[in-house]
């Protein structure tokens, strides 16, 4: 849908655009204007414990206390089960400098090869040099249409102070200037 295929969807004199299931396009978009973080969510494969990790721009915190986190998960992800029957998970807030995690961990991406990991206390592998880092066990898991909703308590974080975010924005990475 183009620009020129506005829909009319006029309440008190503002335009808009009806949500189309058979081309989500331009909602993406829309969806895209909004800049968010770029994480990297850890766990281990539900067969055989190998580490597994997926690239996420939807986590959020939920509460302090109980300190409570949560991200999504697609259905359609090959990873998808592993995560959703993972005991526990550890999310990587990312800096500029890791922009390459995004492709290492894309569909075609080489994974955790010749990277090195450790494990937490609950056998999650964890990597350095992010700005933060949430060990968390599976708190809860939620239905959120095409996506699966996972609630994590925090039982252990880290944190950088320094070094500058990995952001999107409008289907790219980029990074963020502060405005003093």
């Amino acid at each position: 849908m183009t620009e020129s295929d506005r829909t009319d969807a006029t309440l008190g004199g503002i335009e808009g655009h009806l949500p189309d299931p058979a081309d989500p396009r331009l909602l993406r978009d829309a969806l895209g204007r909004f800049a968010t973080g770029v994480a990297l969510v850890t766990a281990c494969d539900a067969d055989d414990g190998s580490p597994i990790a997926i690239v996420v721009n939807s986590f959020a915190s939920v509460s302090l206390d109980p300190p409570l986190v949560l991200w999504s998960v697609a259905c359609s992800s090959m990873r998808h089960r592993h995560f959703t029957a993972a005991p526990a998970f550890a999310i990587h807030v990312l800096t500029e400098e890791q922009r390459d995690l995004t492709a290492r961990f894309s569909r075609s991406g080489p994974g955790f090869e010749g990277l090195a990991l450790a494990r937490n206390d609950a056998g999650v592998p964890v990597l350095a040099g992010s700005l933060a880092r949430f060990d968390c066990v599976t708190e809860a898991t939620y239905p959120g249409g095409d996506h699966t909703i996972i609630l994590g308590r925090v039982t252990r974080f880290d944190l950088r102070r320094e070094g500058g975010p990995l952001c999107f924005f409008g289907g790219a990475f980029g990074g963020f200037a502060a405005r003093g």
